[in-house]
């Protein structure tokens, strides 16, 4: 059962329109929302009409003119991207269940919102209109940057070209864009956020999922940054094999936390090493030892980024667990995201317990979060929008950092480890042994997971 399911119990199914000029942070908006709502098991899908243009238009003999509102050729072809998107979208909704479904497109005049909206209402789906609008030019500018450097429409072209014909392209688009009106649309269930979260006008919200979406895009920004993200350095209990507990760190975990500082100054590179992370931590002693040698003067501890919770299993090994406990051992290898430790807590309570971290951390800038596996397996699906099923068996390895660059299209990946052994506390299933087999089809996945992210977000 999804942790949400009032959605369900209310029968409602939404379809999120998205509406703004190009360069207004749609696209980020609309995956994070897909993310957002994915993570907490509510069935939710992007549909981006850009990407049915692309498969019905050769991409090489497209430029600004093709968004010309005189131009009848383009015109046709975007309609058809368009007509086609919103057909899948129907279907996905009866055929898998859909709940909330995205329209990703500019969607700027009042006749195509309208035609929309009648689709909607026909097919029993609550349309919700979310208008990104802008004129802070700094934040354009960013955002033609994320696009023309993301994009798929300007791979492989000259930078300075993808910049004039995507400025080009916008102002074909003013000539025919029309806003959320707070009087003709007045009857319409609508968010419209105002330079990202400046001033948010809403109106006519009605049920509860729609106002989980509004809560969410409240505390969003879509500026630059980055989010990085380590395990504590090795701890005792690692050396014994042992999980839970709140033990110390061991001579190898503190070389790391020694190290850790020039791990985050090369990851920041030279022209941003002035930058002032706020580092977040756990309640627990081996994050702190490894935060302590940071030279960052805000540092916060959450209980709510602890380790999971092992109940009655706490300060034990995988191997006393299965000989004191056999059904459930194999339980969680059976459904590791649903299976609760006896007295204890599940990958899903993680989640639930994580959601008000996800939301400040929506709101803040550059984090270094410092915390543990279970955690950081969470935070980690998040962002990179890993089934809840898998997430459990993704590898993140000690003494390893790991950076997050949230883009309009993707999020970009990257990877520094220490040069500092460490012992691995990766369990496979149906074993009680740690370590990574190379033959491992789950942490041989997880770890395709991680070490492609980057190079196909850069595609």
């Amino acid at each position: 059962m999804p942790v949400y399911s009032i959605s369900h119990i209310e029968n409602v199914r939404v379809c999120v329109v998205m509406v703004g000029l190009p360069a207004r942070g749609k696209s980020l908006i609309a995956q994070k929302i897909v993310r957002y709502l994915s993570w907490l098991s509510i069935n939710s899908k992007c549909f981006n009409v850009g990407a049915y243009r692309r498969a019905l238009v050769s991409e090489k003999g497209i430029d600004a003119t093709f968004f010309d509102p005189r131009n009848k050729v383009g015109l046709e072809y975007r309609e058809s991207a368009a007509d086609a998107a919103i057909e899948d979208m129907m279907k996905w909704f009866v055929e898998e269940n859909g709940v909330v479904g995205i329209l990703d497109a500019t969607n700027s005049q009042v006749e195509r919102r309208e035609r929309i909206l009648q689709i909607c209402r026909a097919n029993y789906i609550e349309p919700m209109f979310l208008e990104s609008w802008c004129d802070d030019q700094a934040l354009i500018l960013q955002n033609i940057f994320d696009v023309k450097t993301t994009s798929p429409d300007y791979v492989n072209k000259d930078e300075s070209f993808a910049t004039h014909d995507f400025l080009q392209r916008i102002k074909y688009y003013e000539e025919t864009y029309q806003t959320m009106d707070k009087v003709r649309d007045v009857d319409l269930t609508f968010v419209k956020l105002i330079n990202v979260n400046s001033q948010i006008i809403i109106n006519r919200i009605e049920s509860y999922l729609e106002s989980r979406i509004v809560y969410y895009v409240m505390n969003l920004h879509i500026k630059p940054r980055c989010i990085w993200l380590s395990r504590h350095g090795e701890s005792e209990y690692n050396l014994t094999g042992r999980i839970g507990g709140d033990a110390n760190l061991s001579e190898r975990g503190w070389r790391y936390a020694k190290r850790l500082p020039e791990l985050v100054l090369n990851s920041l590179g030279e022209e941003n090493k002035h930058t002032n992370l706020t580092i977040w931590t756990s309640t627990l002693a081996r994050t702190q030892q490894t935060a302590s040698f940071l030279p960052y003067k805000k540092k916060l501890q959450w209980k709510a980024l602890d380790e999971l919770d092992a109940g009655e299993c706490d300060g034990m090994t995988y191997e006393e667990i299965e000989a004191k406990f056999p059904e459930d051992f194999k339980a969680r290898d059976d459904n590791k995201y649903e299976y609760r430790y006896r007295g204890g807590e599940s990958y899903r309570d993680i989640v639930i317990r994580l959601e008000p971290i996800i939301m400040e951390l929506e709101r803040q800038e550059n984090i270094l979060i410092i915390t543990h596996q279970a955690v950081l397996r969470c935070i980690y699906a998040y962002f990179m929008n890993v089934p809840q099923e898998e997430s459990p068996w993704m590898s993140i390895p000690l003494h390893t950092l790991i950076k997050l660059e949230p883009r309009a299209y993707s999020t970009i990946v990257s990877q520094m480890k220490a040069d500092i052994p460490a012992v691995s506390t990766y369990k496979e299933r149906g074993t009680s042994q740690l370590g990574e087999s190379s033959i491992s089809s789950y942490a041989s996945k997880s770890r395709d997971l991680i070490n492609n992210s980057s190079s196909l977000a850069k595609k």
